[in-house]
């Protein structure tokens, strides 16, 4: 598989990684193991998961396959930590969370550092400062090689990297941010993208199929066996299955049947080719979703399919992304 550098730093990453959402919940120690191999066969390296995956069950599972499966030196593992579950604050950044959460990790993944260690989204109840600070202390201590952030807007992610510059003593860059991207949700390239590309940070696209949506399987009825037929998942789908997405959803089954490929490959085509996309996640459910997915490598689209999909799913940019003066 195809590695690229993660942002403007010297760490290369497959650029299609491996999510681990739902393992050690939906996806257990035995289908985990099969994904893995899979994966690490294909030439695959950057591995995506979180503290609160499986209330930290994900990381759990990585840690034991890693043992016995997938030497640790052939992979990128990502994590991020910052979610917490407190019904009256979604998000700690405060610096004493996130570095008893990244020791934490660590335990669970059986590792002395990680590849990458993101925060998992903005906390407003923390002065950024401090919450970069904590990243800074992470890298310099060996604990995590690169740093990055997930979720976080275009000023905020602006913020960010702009202290980091201007603070005296701060060595540590961001390397990446994580966000949702694909053909169904298209917010990013408002600020989010222009910014990571100005700043030189990588993007590691999450649900790049649309949650799923834009394989096709729920054309036409919602299967029992997917996301979107399970109780806990079913709301994450539902937002993805309105009339708009259905005529983009069709659109990539157009472009797929003239290519003689899958609409999953076609949707994951053109997010990986995205400008400053690194790497995108693709979170499968069994090693045959995963293989279907990692054959998208021999894919590459035509520049005339690339713009009838940018076309039929194109975002309302108006004001200020206009010019105002042909408003």
């Amino acid at each position: 598989m195809e590695q690229r550098h993660l942002g403007r730093t010297g760490l290369r990453v497959s650029r299609i990684g491996l999510g681990t959402l739902t393992w050690g919940r939906d996806t257990d120690e035995h289908d985990a193991a099969d994904l893995l191999k899979v994966f690490w066969e294909a030439g695959g390296t950057l591995v995506d998961t979180a503290d609160v995956y499986g209330d930290g069950d994900a990381e759990y599972v990585l840690g034991r396959l890693i043992e016995g499966l997938v030497p640790r030196r052939d992979l990128v593992i990502a994590t991020k930590a910052g979610s917490v579950p407190d019904p009256d604050r979604r998000f700690d950044g405060s610096r004493g969370h996130l570095l008893s959460a990244l020791d934490a990790s660590l335990q669970r993944l059986g590792t002395d550092y990680v590849d990458v260690w993101q925060v998992h989204a903005f906390d407003p109840g923390t002065p950024l400062e401090e919450t970069l600070q904590a990243l800074d202390i992470a890298v310099a201590s060996g604990r995590a090689r690169y740093a990055g952030v997930s979720n976080f807007s275009g000023w905020q992610l602006a913020k960010a990297a702009t202290w980091q510059l201007a603070a005296p003593g701060v060595r540590t860059r961001l390397a990446s941010t994580q966000m949702e991207y694909s053909l169904l949700q298209r917010g990013i390239e408002r600020e989010v993208l222009p910014a990571a590309l100005d700043l030189g940070v990588g993007l590691l696209p999450s649900s790049p199929l649309g949650r799923g949506v834009l394989t096709g399987k729920y054309r036409h009825s919602t299967p029992a066996d997917s996301r979107g037929g399970s109780d806990h998942m079913a709301p994450f789908v539902a937002p993805y299955l309105d009339e708009p997405a259905s005529r983009i959803v069709d659109a990539v089954a157009t472009a797929a049947d003239g290519l003689a490929a899958t609409p999953l490959q076609v949707a994951l085509a053109w997010v990986r080719d995205r400008p400053g996309v690194a790497a995108p996640i693709v979170g499968a459910r069994t090693a045959q979703q995963l293989t279907a997915a990692l054959s998208v490598e021999a894919l590459s689209l035509p520049d005339e399919i690339c713009q009838a999909l940018d076309d039929v799913s194109a975002p309302v940019h108006r004001y200020p992304d206009q010019d105002w003066s042909t408003l």
